[in-house]
């Protein structure tokens, strides 16, 4: 379509929002109760040169809207926004900034870094209080018409169960960008993500489950790319309903669902990290890039009283007004579209505490938690949530509402401090390992609520945990300061200094054992597992716990490094603790163990001590205390009258340096030694009357069954 200025817009619909395109024409509908006058703006197919400016003829509840005979999917269009230039009454329209629709599907280019992208004059005196008058149409991405039809064939959402869900945070980027065997254009794509190699690991891992670091079109931000860095990880929202063009190696969006659908084919299903609490704009000295201009009073918070100022409870600048209906409705609308059109299975819902505050505080009954929970497409998906932000009240672990998971970092630092040999875990441990259900067991909440992890892209890798005792940040150009400081990690040397890789055969032993020994304890425990993509390999960022400007081999999969010996030994052993938990009874229950006794002196869940015997206060209490057993009772019940069967699980944690004896309780026998972690590679093999040898740092499984009488 050649738009000509001579061009009509008729009154159209105010519903769907964005563009819709029906085969005779374009609707476009954008929300704004304050602007006095909206323009669609209309572009060449490179999107350099605007062909048409025509005002939007209605408004109807707030939504402008127009319909465009003769438009068609491919289009280039854009939003001017006019209104009040008002700081500090919260308005900042400005009609010579070209503002990006919040519902583009598909983006025509990149931001371009320039001055003109700022709605006030950039070093000014008054600073935002002023106002730029240079379009910035040239510097500004614009969006595409998109037509959404894409033949699924028979491909479903798949809805793994939770009990079996074993999740696997990567990065569409960094996964394939060191691959051999693909085309230059195709590496850190899409294209790649479903490449047959990546798919066959993670299902020789086990994994069920692929957690996508944010895939939304978002922003390079300009203090990176003026360090020489980059916004790698992406959480810089841009378009939340656009996919990021640098990961789509056709530009197409058929890309992203072929590689969905084909992960989907090997029954790996795909979840989201998404990003709704803030948006790329930043503070009140950031671009106008859409949302400021379009409505900057109703996208975001502001400060009562002060209205120039935004509410920021993210640490990014801003924080989106989910407490307002339009807002809400773009971010349902946002997640029903993923789910719809791209078959997502799930999301991760970055800072999700920032998404259930209300004027009082975060609230479980939000106006978020409530739509999502209600809605039909919605409420059959995974939902997870970082359970804290950084306002008030910001830590809300275990407060979330039924139907959510929850990351638990309490988790990760009391399973890295126990290994790292710290007093007084123990009893953390216990809780955190049987499924904290002192977190999560309220609201008929299941033990899958508990998502488990020990390392994630925040932060060091697990390779790094066991490697360094301190951050090195340096890569990232503020002088070690940015990063967590408290990282629960060492680096096993005798006296501390050697800092990452090593020739020493007995630093390297030890560093083996206590990798594996965190991983075993990760598989083992109740809740629904969690690894960072390349742990199972000994990944390394050389220290770097805050790598989210790395978008380089620091960042990037080393799938050379992943081939040698001792890395493919510890994928193996990932594989051998996935296929254990996919076949053990306790650890797929979806109920949280309450003690209940199942058979004379036998629980649900127990604990003991090295020797077989019933932990005791003391014990508990007692802060160098380091071995310690848990032993899981399911029962299997039997069919058409047959016996029932006792399953009983026990897991001997051994976080001292020694060799220990330790000695299964009694009340069973016939016991087998299912999985060592410090003989990785041994098979399973029968130790009747449950003695043991644990070697330092190291879990141990054993299993035995008992027959029960048939019920009369």
């Amino acid at each position: 379509m050649a738009a000509r200025p001579s061009d009509r817009l008729l009154p159209g619909l105010p519903y769907p929002m964005g563009a819709t395109v029906d085969g005779l024409g374009v609707n476009f509908a954008v929300f704004s109760a304050n602007a006095t006058r909206i323009d669609l703006c209309l572009f060449d197919s490179s999107g350099r040169k605007e062909l048409a400016r025509l005002p939007l003829p209605e408004c109807t509840d707030e939504v402008w809207h127009g319909y465009l005979p003769g438009a068609e999917a491919g289009d280039v269009y854009a939003f001017r926004a006019h209104g009040p230039y008002e700081p500090g009454n919260g308005h900042r329209f400005n009609p010579h900034k070209l503002l990006l629709d919040p519902y583009a599907k598909r983006l025509s280019g990149p931001v371009r870094w320039a001055d003109s992208l700022f709605g006030y004059r950039l070093h000014h005196a008054r600073a935002d209080l002023s106002m730029d008058r240079r379009d910035s149409a040239s510097a500004m991405a614009k969006a595409v018409v998109c037509d959404n039809s894409f033949n699924w064939g028979k491909d479903r959402l798949l809805a793994h169960p939770w009990s079996g869900t074993v999740i696997y945070e990567a990065h569409v980027r960094g996964v394939s960008m060191q691959r051999d065997g693909l085309q230059a254009n195709h590496c850190g794509t899409f294209r790649a993500l479903c490449e047959p190699r990546f798919i066959d690991h993670l299902l020789k891992l086990g994994i069920t489950t692929l957690e996508l670091l944010p895939v939304q079109a978002f922003l390079q931000d300009r203090f990176l790319l003026e360090r020489k860095l980059g916004n790698y990880w992406g959480y810089s929202t841009l378009a939340y309903f656009a996919p990021e063009p640098a990961y789509l190696s056709t530009r197409l969006l058929a890309e992203m669902r072929i590689a969905v659908a084909r992960l989907h084919a090997a029954g790996i299903e795909v979840i989201l990290d998404v990003v709704y609490n803030h948006t790329c704009e930043g503070n009140q000295l950031g671009p106008t890039l859409s949302w400021r201009g379009l409505d900057n009073a109703s996208y975001y918070r502001l400060v009562p009283g002060d209205e120039r100022h935004y509410i920021d409870e993210t640490g990014c600048g801003n924080t989106l007004n989910l407490s307002h209906p339009r807002v809400l409705q773009m971010v349902m609308d946002s997640l029903r579209y993923w789910v719809e059109h791209f078959h997502i299975d799930g999301f991760r819902f970055d800072l999700g505490v920032t998404l259930g505050r209300e004027g009082t505080g975060f609230d479980p009954g939000s106006g978020f938690f409530d739509a999502i929970r209600q809605d039909p497409v919605l409420n059959r998906v995974k939902l997870i949530s970082e359970p804290w932000d950084l306002g008030p009240g910001g830590y809300q672990l275990g407060n979330h509402p039924p139907g959510f998971g929850e990351w638990n970092d309490r988790y990760r630092d009391t399973v890295r401090r126990f290994w790292r040999g710290d007093s007084g875990q123990l009893g953390e441990l216990a809780a955190r390992v049987s499924g904290s259900a002192d977190l999560f067991d309220r609201r008929r909440r299941k033990v899958w609520s508990s998502i488990n992890f020990v390392a994630a892209h925040d932060g060091f890798t697990l390779n790094d945990v066991v490697s360094y005792a301190h951050k090195h940040n340096e890569a990232n150009r503020e002088d070690n300061r940015d990063g967590n400081d408290d990282n629960g990690s060492a680096n096993w040397s005798e006296d501390g200094a050697v800092e990452g890789p090593t020739d020493d055969p007995v630093i390297n032993q030890t560093r083996g054992r206590v990798q594996r020994a965190i991983l075993a304890t990760l598989l083992l425990s109740r809740g629904t597992p969690m690894l960072l993509g390349g742990d199972e390999f000994g990944r390394t960022q050389q220290g770097n716990n805050n790598a989210y400007c790395q978008d380089n081999p620091l960042s990037w999969f080393d799938w050379q490094a992943a081939g040698q010996p001792q890395a493919r030994q510890l994928s193996a052993f990932v594989a051998r603790l996935t296929a254990l938990r996919r076949t053990s009874a306790s650890l797929n229950a979806h109920d949280f163990p309450h003690g209940t006794e199942l058979a004379p002196g036998i629980r649900d869940l127990d604990w003991f001590t090295a020797s077989g015997t019933p932990m005791t206060p003391e014990n508990w209490s007692d802060g160098e205390h380091r071995t310690f057993a848990l032993r899981y009772a399911t029962r299997l019940p039997g069919t058409d009258g047959a016996a029932t069967t006792l399953v009983l699980e026990l897991i001997f944690f051994n976080g001292t340096t020694a060799q220990i004896e330790c000695q299964a309780p009694p009340g069973a026998s016939a016991w087998q030694v299912m999985l060592e972690s410090a003989a990785p590679e041994a098979q399973p093999y029968a130790a009747p009357d449950g003695s043991v040898k644990l070697e330092a740092h190291s879990v141990t499984l054993l299993q035995t069954h008992l027959v029960e009488s048939p019920a009369s």
